[in-house]
C-alpha cells in the first residue's frame, strides 16, 4: 500500500511542473494506474488525486486537460463518495465560469462522470441531487446560449441514466413536489427559446422526467401543450409543441389514452399546415400514441390510416413516369447502372421525403400492434406499400421494404399473436387463412417490382428486397415457386457484382437458403449452371461470415442435384455429375482447413456429409480421404458433436456409403461419447448409434459394440426418461440387427429397464419403446432369458405380501406399464400363456397380484390372444363380487379391453364394443336409453363416465345424436345437464375429424350453460370450454365475444358462497366457489395460448390483477399467467404495472404465523418462488425501469437477503439474468 502512495505523490509533483510534457507523461501514467483494478488509494491519496486532477482542468495545454478528463472516468469507481461530491461541485461551479474553454472542458468532465457512476442508490442519488440543483441554477442564471445547451445536454444524460434511483431515495412527496417545480417553473419556459437547440434538448430532458410524473402532473403537462396549441402559435413554436407531445407519448406510455380524445383531432389539423417538417413530427405522434395506447387508438385508425396513405405519397417536386418505368424494365442490367445516375432527381431543400418517411413509419407501427386489422390492411395498406416500392428517395423506400416486412411477419403469426398455441389447431390447419389468400394474389406484383429492384445499384434497395422476398417464403412456402426464373437473375448479380458490401452478399446468400428450404428442387435444377459459380465462389471468400452462408446454401444446392425424396419429377433426368467435382474441391478445402472460424469448420463437415450422403457413389477413391477426416472431426472436442450428426446423416444415406474403414474405431469413440455429461452429445450419439447398427449391422463385430453396451446401463434411467427412451431404442435395434451382441445384458441394463417399467413415471415414448424392445428381445432368443424369467422379472414385485418389510410401494402407474409389457411378452411367445386366472381365483394371492393379473388378461385380450374363452369370462366376472374396489376396476378395464380385441365374442356380456363404429349402430338406441337412466346418479365418478359414453356415443352417429344431446339440456335436473355438458366436451378430439362443423353450431347452446342457476354446471361448462379452447380453438373463436363476460364474472370472489363450518371448538371457513373460480382461471390461462388475438389483453390483466390476490391455487395460477403475459404482451403489462406490483410484493413479504403447520410454511415458500419468477419476468421486459414501483421492488429484493436468495434461485432455474434485470442491478 505504502509503495502505491509513494508512486501517486512521484506523479502529482510531476504535474506541477513547468514543464507541459512532464505534466503530460504524468497525467498520462496515472491514468494507466487507475485503470487497474488492483489500485485502492487511502484517503489522503484519494483527496490529492482529486484535487490535482481538477487543478488540471485549468491547465493551459488543451492535452494535458483532455488527459485529466479521461482520468476521472477510472477515478470514479475507486474513491468514495465525499470525493466523487467534490469532484461534481467544482464541475458544476466550472460550468458558469467566463472562460469558454474551462466550462468545455468542465462539461466534458461531467458528463464522464455521470456515465460512470455506478448504480449504488446513495452516491448516485446524492450526486444527482447535486448536479440537478447546481445546473438548474445555472440555465436560469445564465444568458449565454452555449452554457445553457451543455447544461441540458448533461442534465438529459444524467435524468436518462439515474433518475429512476433518485426518485426512490427521496420520500414521494419531495420528489413530485420537485418535479412540479421543475417542468412548470423551468422545463414549460425552455419550449419557448428562440434557439431551436435549446428547445430540443429541452424536450430530450422532459422525455425523462415524463416517466416519474404523477398521473396528475402528466394531465396537467399535457393540458398545458394543448392550451398553448389551441393558441396558434407560430409554425416553429407549433413543431416544438408536437415534437414535445410525441416524446411524451413514448416515454409516459399509457398515461396518454385519457387524452387522446382532444389530441387527436388538435395534430390531425396540423397535418394540414403547409410545413413538411410540422407534418413529420404529426406522424411521429400519431406512431406514439398508436405503440402505446393500441386499444384507445382504435376509434382514430381510419383516420390516421387515410392521412398515412394521403402523405406516403407525397412528393410535389417529382413526377413518378410509371411508363418510363416499364421501359426500363427491359434494359439490360448494365445499361440501367449506367443511365440512372443520370435520371435521379435531386433536391437538397426538398424536405418532402420526411413526411413520406415519418408517414410509412406510422403505418409500420400500425400493422404492428393491430394484427387483427390484417384484413383490411391487405385491401388498403398492402397495395399503397406495393406502389410505394418505386420510391427515388433510398432511406424512405429502405422504410417501405421495413413496413411490407412488417405486414408479412404479422401474416405469419398465425390465427394467435406471436404464432402462439392456435396455429397448431388441428381444426383450423385444413383451411388458409383469408390474410395468406389475399397475399398470393399479390405475388406476382411483388416480385415484378422487386425484379427492377434487384437491378438497382443502390444496395439499400436490394437489402430491402431482399428482405421481403424471404419474408414472404418463410410466410407462404412454395409460394415462388413459378417466379424463380425471374429472381435467378437478381441473386447471381448481387453475388458476383465487384462494388457489392459484405452484407449484401450474406443477405442474397441468406434469401438463396430460405428459397432452397422452402421450395421443391426441381425449381432450381433448370438453374444450377447459373447458380453454383458464385455460390462457389462465396465459399472461397476471405471473410467467414460469407463463406460460412455460402457452404450452407451450397449444402442445400446438393441436395437439389439429387434428392432422396426423388418424384416423378426429380426423377427426369436431371445428372449431377458435372457439378460434383467442383462442388466437392472448395468443399474439401474448408473441411481440412484447422484455421478456419468454428461456425466455418461446423458447416464444412455439414456441407461435406450432404455431399457424402447424396453423392457420395460419385466421389470414387476420394471417399475415404473424406471419411478418414470425418474420424478426425470426431475425436476433437471442438467439432464432435457437429461430426456425431454428421455421420448419422451419412450411415442412413439410401445409397449406402461404405463405412467400414472406419466403423470399429467410430464405434469405440462413440461409446466413450455416453459417459460425457452433455445431453446433447449424448443424444446425438445414441441416434448415431441406432443409424448405425440399423444400416451397416453386417459390417459390425459383437466386440466393437461391447464399449457402448457397458455405458447403457447408466443411461436406462427415470431421471431423464428420453434419454432412456432413446437408449432402449438402441437396444431394440441391437436385439434385431446384432442379436448376438446382447448376450451378456441379462446382469447389465436389463435390471435398469425393469426398474423403469415400475416407475410411476413411466409413459408414452419410454414405454413404447420398452415394449418393442421385450418384443425384440424374445424374437432374438439372443439372450439367456427366456419367457417365464422375463415374465417372473415384470411381475415379482406385485406378489410381497404388504407385512413383508421389503414389499415395495407400487404406484397406479405401474400395474397399467407391468399389463401391456406382458401382452406384448406374450404376443412375441403365442404357444406361452400367462398362468393368471389361478391368481385371480386364489384368495390367498396379495391384492397387488389379482389386481395385476386382471389387467394382464384385459391387455392380452386387447390383441386378441385369449379367443372366446369361457374361464376368463368366469373369472372376471367374479372379480366383481370383489370388495376391494381396485379389483373391481381392474376386473371392468379387463373387460372393456377384452371386447376392444375380440366383442364378437361377448354380445350378452357387453353391448358396448368399441370396436368399430358399425357394431354399434344397431345397439345405439338401448345404450343411449341405458345411459341417461344413470346420468343422474348422485355419485360423480359413475356420472363422469356415463358422460364420456355418452360424448363418445354421440360420435357414432352424430348427426343424429348431437341435437338430442342438445335437447337434454332443457330437461332435467342440474345434475342431468352437468352430465349432458360433460359429454360434450368428450366429443371434441385433438386431431381433424368430421364431427367438427356440426359442433362448431352446436357449442354455442352448450356454453350458454354458464349462465345455468347451479354452480356444479357452470364448473362443467367452464371445463368443457377450456378443453375446446386448448384441443380445438376454432371452435370458440367467434363466441369468444359473447363468453367472456361470463368468464370473467366467474373469477370474482362470491360472499354468499361462503359459509363457516363448526368443527368442534373452531370455526373453519369453506368457499363453495373456489373449484369454480379455479375452472374459470384455468381457460383464461389457457386462452392466453390459443386465442390471445381474441382478447382485450387489459380487461384481462384487470382480473388476473384480481387473481392476484385470491387463494392459493388461483395465484399460484395467476402468477403463471403474469410471467406469460410479460413476453407476449409487454406492453400492455407496462400500463398495468403499478397495480400489479403490490399483490407480487404482498406475496413475497409475507411470512406463516409462528406456530403453524408445516404445510403452511411449504405452501408459502411455494408461493413466493412462484411470485418471485413472475417478478423475473417483468424485470426482462423492456423499460420495466420505467416504473418507479417497480425499481422500489427491485431494489428492496436486492437489499433483503431472504428475498435476494429466492430471486438468485429462480434466476438459476431459468438460465440466469436477463434483460432489464442486468441493468437495474439485481446481482
Amino acid at each position: 500500500m505504502s509503495g502505491v502512495s509513494y508512486h501517486i505523490s512521484n506523479l502529482l509533483e510531476k504535474m506541477t511542473s513547468t514543464d507541459k510534457d512532464f505534466r503530460f507523461m504524468a497525467t498520462n501514467d496515472l491514468m494507466l494506474e487507475l485503470q487497474k483494478d488492483s489500485i485502492k488509494l487511502d484517503e489522503d491519496s484519494e483527496r490529492k488525486v482529486v484535487s490535482m486532477l481538477l487543478k488540471l482542468l485549468e491547465d493551459k495545454n488543451g492535452e494535458v486537460q483532455n488527459l485529466a478528463v479521461k482520468c476521472l472516468a477510472p477515478l470514479v469507481g475507486k474513491v468514495k463518495e465525499p470525493q466523487v461530491e467534490t469532484m461534481v461541485d467544482t464541475l458544476c461551479s466550472n460550468m458558469v465560469s467566463d472562460k469558454e474553454q474551462l466550462r468545455d472542458i468542465s462539461s466534458m468532465g461531467l458528463k464522464t462522470v455521470i456515465a460512470e457512476l455506478p448504480l449504488c442508490l446513495t452516491l448516485t442519488a446524492s450526486v444527482c441531487k447535486k448536479i440537478t440543483s447546481q445546473l438548474i441554477g445555472a440555465i436560469a442564471k445564465q444568458e449565454d446560449v452555449s452554457v445553457q445547451l451543455e447544461a441540458l445536454d448533461i442534465l438529459s444524460d444524467m435524468l436518462g441514466r439515474a433518475f429512476i434511483l433518485l426518485i426512490i431515495s427521496v420520500p414521494f412527496y419531495c420528489i413530485h413536489s420537485f418535479i412540479h417545480s421543475f417542468i412548470h417553473s423551468f422545463m414549460l419556459h425552455q419550449l419557448t427559446s428562440p434557439r431551436m437547440a435549446v428547445r430540443k434538448r429541452s424536450i430530450l430532458a422532459l422525455g425523462h422526467l415524463v416517466p416519474c410524473c404523477s398521473p396528475a402532473l402528466f394531465s396537467q403537462l399535457t393540458e398545458h401543450l394543448l392550451t398553448e396549441l389551441s393558441k396558434a402559435p407560430p409554425t416553429s413554436v407549433t413543431r416544438t409543441y408536437i415534437q414535445c407531445l410525441a416524446t411524451i407519448s413514448r416515454q409516459g406510455g399509457h398515461r396518454v389514452g385519457e387524452h387522446l380524445e382532444k389530441l387527436i383531432p388538435m395534430v390531425v389539423k396540423f397535418t394540414s399546415v403547409d410545413d413538411d417538417e410540422l407534418r413529420e413530427h404529426c406522424f411521429h405522434a400519431f406512431a406514439a400514441f398508436i405503440h402505446r395506447c393500441p386499444k384507445e387508438m382504435s376509434p382514430h385508425v381510419a383516420t390516421v390510416t387515410q392521412l398515412c396513405l394521403k402523405f406516403m405519397t407525397f412528393d410535389p417536386n417529382y413526377n413518378y413516369d410509371d411508363e418510363e418505368e416499364e421501359e426500363e424494365d427491359s434494359m439490360d442490367i448494365e445499361d440501367r447502372l449506367d443511365e440512372e445516375s443520370d435520371d435521379e432527381y435531386s433536391d437538397d431543400d426538398d424536405m418532402s421525403w420526411k413526411v413520406r418517411r415519418s408517414s410509412i413509419k406510422c403505418l409500420e407501427a400500425l400493422i404492428h400492434t393491430r394484427r387483427d386489422l390484417l384484413l383490411s390492411f391487405y385491401s388498403s395498406i398492402c397495395p399503397a406499400l406495393l406502389a410505394r416500392f418505386k420510391e427515388r428517395e433510398e432511406n424512405v423506400r429502405a422504410d417501405v421494404f421495413a413496413a411490407f416486412s412488417t405486414l408479412l411477419r404479422q401474416t405469419r403469426g398465425g390465427p394467435s399473436h406471436h404464432g402462439l398455441g392456435a396455429g397448431s389447431d388441428p381444426g383450423s390447419s385444413q383451411e388458409e387463412e383469408p390474410a395468406v389468400v389475399m397475399l398470393k394474389k399479390q405475388v406476382p406484383l411483388i416480385v415484378k417490382i422487386l425484379h427492377r429492384q434487384l437491378k438497382e445499384k443502390s444496395i439499400k434497395s436490394r437489402l430491402g428486397s431482399f428482405c421481403v422476398l424471404t419474408e414472404l417464403s418463410q410466410t407462404v412456402p412454395g409460394v415462388l415457386e413459378t417466379h424463380i426464373p425471374a429472381l435467378i437473375p437478381g441473386v447471381v448479380f448481387s453475388l458476383t457484382d465487384k462494388s457489392t458490401s459484405s452484407t449484401m452478399r450474406i443477405d442474397a446468400l441468406s434469401f438463396l437458403h430460405v428459397l432452397l428450404l422452402s421450395h421443391p428442387p426441381q425449381a432450381f435444377q433448370p438453374h444450377m449452371q447459373v447458380l453454383l459459380p458464385p455460390v462457389v465462389s462465396c465459399v472461397e471468400d476471405s471473410f467467414y461470415k460469407i463463406t460460412s452462408e455460402a457452404l450452407l446454401v451450397t449444402q442445400q444446392l446438393v441436395r437439389v442435384m439429387r434428392p432422396h425424396e426423388r418424384t416423378a419429377a426429380t426423377a427426369a433426368g436431371f445428372d449431377p455429375k458435372p457439378f460434383v467435382k467442383e462442388v466437392f474441391a472448395v468443399t474439401m478445402k474448408r473441411l481440412k482447413a484447422t484455421d478456419i472460424d468454428q461456425e466455418v469448420k461446423e458447416r464444412a463437415i455439414s456441407c461435406m456429409g450432404h455431399m457424402v450422403c447424396h453423392l457420395g457413389d460419385h466421389l470414387g477413391a476420394e471417399l475415404q480421404a473424406v471419411l478418414a477426416i470425418f474420424l478426425e472431426r470426431l475425436k476433437n472436442e471442438i467439432t464432435r458433436l457437429m461430426a456425431v450428426r454428421t455421420i448419422t446423416l451419412i450411415a442412413a444415406s439410401p445409397i449406402k456409403i461404405n463405412l467400414s474403414s472406419i466403423l470399429p474405431e467410430t464405434l469405440s469413440v462413440l461409446g466413450s461419447f455416453l459417459r460425457k455429461n452433455q445431453r446433447a452429445l449424448k443424444l446425438g450419439t445414441l441416434s448415431c448409434l441406432n443409424a448405425l447398427v440399423t444400416h451397416h449391422a453386417a459390417s459390425i463385430k459383437p466386440a466393437a459394440l461391447e464399449p457402448v453396451l457397458s455405458e447403457l446401463p447408466a443411461l436406462v434411467d427415470e431421471g431423464d426418461m428420453y434419454v432412456s427412451q432413446v437408449s432402449i431404442s438402441l437396444l431394440t435395434c441391437m436385439s434385431r440387427a446384432c442379436p448376438s451382441s446382447l448376450a451378456k445384458i441379462s446382469s447389465s441394463v436389463l435390471p435398469g429397464v425393469f426398474r423403469l417399467i415400475h416407475s410411476p413415471l413411466l409413459q408414452s415414448g419410454a414405454l413404447a419403446a420398452i415394449l418393442d424392445f421385450i418384443q425384440a428381445l424374445v424374437q432374438s432368443k439372443s439372450s439367456n432369458l427366456g419367457y417365464s424369467q422375463l415374465l417372473k422379472s415384470l411381475t415379482g414385485p406385485f406378489h410381497s405380501r404388504p407385512s413383508s418389510a421389503d414389499c415395495p410401494v407400487i404406484h397406479r402407474q405401474s400395474y397399467l406399464s407391468v399389463a401391456r409389457c406382458v401382452a406384448a411378452l406374450v404376443s412375441s411367445c403365442p404357444a406361452e400363456t400367462p398362468a393368471v386366472c389361478p391368481q385371480v381365483k386364489n384368495p390367498g394371492s396379495p391384492e397387488p397380484a389379482r389386481h395385476l393379473a386382471l389387467l394382464c388378461l384385459g391387455e392380452v385380450g386387447r390383441i386378441g390372444s385369449l379367443g372366446g374363452s369361457k374361464e376368463v369370462q368366469a373369472v372376471i366376472l367374479e372379480a366383481f363380487t370383489s370388495t376391494s374396489e381396485e379389483v373391481k376396476t381392474a376386473a371392468s378395464c379387463a373387460l372393456g379391453s377384452m371386447a376392444v380385441g375380440i366383442c364378437r365374442h361377448y354380445p350378452g356380456v357387453l353391448v358396448k364394443c368399441p370396436g368399430a363404429a358399425s357394431s354399434l349402430s344397431p345397439h345405439v338406441e338401448s345404450i343411449w336409453t341405458l345411459l341417461f337412466q344413470n346420468c343422474e346418479c348422485q355419485e360423480e365418478g359413475t356420472r363422469n363416465l356415463v358422460a364420456e359414453c355418452l360424448g363418445k356415443l354421440t360420435l357414432v352417429k352424430p348427426a343424429q345424436l348431437l341435437p338430442r344431446l342438445k335437447q337434454q339440456l332443457k330437461a332435467g335436473s342440474p345434475l342431468a345437464r352437468s352430465t349432458v355438458v360433460t359429454a360434450f366436451k368428450f366429443t371434441i378430439v385433438d386431431h381433424p375429424a368430421a364431427v367438427d362443423p356440426l359442433l362448431k353450431d352446436g357449442i354455442g347452446d352448450f356454453l350458454k350453460t354458464l349462465q345455468d342457476r347451479d354452480i356444479n354446471v357452470r364448473r362443467d361448462a367452464l371445463v368443457m370450454f377450456n378443453s375446446a379452447a386448448h384441443n380445438k380453438p376454432s371452435l370458440i373463436r367467434g363466441l369468444l365475444g359473447t363468453v367472456l363476460p361470463h368468464l370473467y364474472k366467474e373469477t370474482q370472489i362470491r360472499k354468499d358462497l361462503i359459509r363457516e363450518v363448526e368443527m368442534g371448538p373452531f370455526k373453519h371457513t369453506v368457499d363453495d366457489g373456489l373449484d369454480l373460480r379455479k375452472a374459470a382461471f384455468e381457460c383464461m390461462y389457457t386462452l392466453l395460448d390459443s386465442c390471445l388475438d381474441g382478447l382485450d389483453v387489459l380487461q384481462f390483466l384487470d382480473h388476473v390483477e384480481e387473481g392476484l390476490k385470491d387463494h392459493y391455487d388461483i395465484r399460484m395460477l395467476t402468477f403463471l399467467m403474469l410471467a406469460r403475459l410479460a413476453s407476449l404482451c409487454p406492453a400492455a403489462v407496462l400500463q398495468r404495472l403499478d397495480r400489479l406490483v403490490e399483490p407480487l410484493k404482498a406475496t413475497c413479504t409475507t411470512k406463516v404465523k409462528a406456530g403453524s403447520v408445516k404445510q403452511e410454511f411449504e405452501k408459502q415458500e411455494e408461493l413466493r418462488h412462484s411470485a418471485m419468477r413472475a417478478v423475473a419476468a417483468l424485470l426482462a421486459v423492456p423499460e420495466v425501469e420505467r416504473s418507479p414501483s417497480m425499481v422500489d421492488f427491485a431494489n428492496q429484493i436486492r437489499t433483503n437477503a431472504d428475498m435476494a436468495s429466492i430471486y438468485q434461485s429462480v434466476q438459476g432455474a431459468q438460465g440466469g439474468n436477463v434483460g432489464a434485470t442486468e441493468s437495474m442491478d439485481m446481482s
